[in-house]
């Protein structure tokens, strides 16, 4: 007859109340990733994902960073740059593609796809309203893993990529503004801003985003009057709570713009919309009504432009005239300056990028990355955003249900 001990212990074996040994953590492997940087081949594109210095600190962590010969030029950042942090330069394209990553800018071209191997990584801005469904299918075909840099959230929920473009592109449409306002052929040798004794020049600013807000930052630290008109009041609010100014704003009744764009000097154009094209804010019959040598900065043109009047124009030949009235309608202002924007970039990709190796690799971090989850719209070959899907017509997986089959 067992006695009561023997009974206890039995108990407690059973019921899994005896001490056992601690199971401690497993440390993840870090993984040595293989970095590439082709060279931009679209129009206008001069940015570069990485800069020298980031490039430097993926080397010191242990990565292999290859970068196509003079991928950083157009960016003011020579081989010699990138070679002196440790990064090999490569003088073909299909070197760059044997890497486990590729980050670029522009989304591949259809020569690119070709390029990129077997479940190749790709980062890179997606521009939705350009691709077609051979795009897609080709990175499906590649069995690809695809992020695009507009999807991608922070900690915060917010866009990081789109904001830090947008911040450049607000402050750059002023500066654009100035120069062809003050230039003699095209403006009317008017200073953007004000000073004492001088009536200052009026800024009108079509929409209360990021982009507008620094248009109107700026603008106004150049002493300019600044008018914001957004359909949106709480937009409206929050600027100039963020701007600690009690500016101008309005809601975009006809009326009202159309009397302020009869008066107004530079009119920006920063409206955004979530999906499809933006509205047709300004009328070409209220372009007619503008004074003669005003500008016009379409921000908007790559969404296909928020004025009536508006057609693409190229960095090589940026404006046109019509009704007397300047027209800047170049897409991807940002690219303008792409030195300041490729730093921006950089600051966006390098830590995650580093947060890759930590955790052993792209899959690894997927895992339990909610924000740049949010920026797959293909894995390993599975169309993993619900637009894409219904827009061509592609098989469907929803991103969550594939990490949590992987945990």
């Amino acid at each position: 007859m067992a006695t009561s001990k023997e009974e206890f212990i039995k108990f407690n074996l059973a019921e899994g109340l005896m001490p056992k040994e601690e199971m401690l953590e497993v440390s993840k492997k870090q993984a040595c990733l293989t970095i590439g940087i082709p060279k931009e081949i679209s129009l206008n594109e001069n940015r570069v994902v990485i800069v020298p210095e980031a490039a430097g600190l993926f080397v010191a962590n242990g990565h292999r960073v290859i970068v196509e010969n003079n991928a950083g030029k157009a960016a003011h950042f020579e081989n010699e740059d990138y070679a002196e942090v440790g990064a090999q330069i490569v003088y073909s394209p299909q070197e760059v593609y044997q890497a486990d990553i590729i980050l670029k800018v522009a989304p591949l071209a259809e020569v690119e796809i070709d390029m990129i191997k077997t479940r190749q990584i790709i980062i890179s801005a997606l521009h939705i309203g350009t691709r077609t469904e051979n795009y897609f299918k080709g990175l499906i075909n590649k069995k690809a893993t695809a992020l695009a840099f507009e999807y991608i959230k922070d900690k915060t929920k917010t866009y990081p990529v789109i904001r830090s473009v947008s911040e450049i592109a607000g402050n750059t449409s002023i500066l654009i503004a100035a120069e062809y306002l003050s230039n003699t052929e095209y403006g009317k040798g008017i200073m953007l801003g004000g000073f004492s004794g001088i009536t200052p020049t009026e800024v009108v600013i079509l929409g209360a985003g990021t982009v507008g807000e620094f248009a109107a930052r700026a603008a106004m630290s150049l002493g300019a009057y600044v008018k914001v008109f957004d359909n949106s009041i709480y937009k409206l609010r929050r600027l100039q709570t963020n701007l600690n100014s009690r500016i101008f704003t309005s809601i975009v009744q006809p009326k009202v713009l159309l009397k302020a764009l009869r008066t107004a000097h530079v009119v920006i154009g920063a409206v955004h919309s979530s999906s499809g094209r933006t509205p047709c804010l300004i009328t070409e019959e209220m372009v007619k009504e503008m004074k003669p040598g005003s500008v016009i900065i379409d921000v908007s043109i790559d969404q296909g432009g928020c004025v009536e009047t508006s057609h693409v124009t190229t960095h090589a030949d940026p404006v046109f005239s019509m009704y007397g009235v300047t027209h800047y309608c170049v897409p991807n202002i940002a690219s303008r300056v792409p030195h300041t924007a490729s730093y921006s970039l950089s600051n966006c990709f390098a830590p995650t990028i580093l947060d890759i190796g930590e955790e052993g690799g792209v899959n690894n971090i997927l895992k339990t990355d909610y924000g740049l989850r949010q920026g797959v719209y293909i894995y390993n070959g599975t169309v993993t955003n619900k637009y894409i899907s219904d827009t061509f017509n592609l098989p469907f997986q929803d991103i969550e249900l594939l990490m949590a089959a992987l945990r």
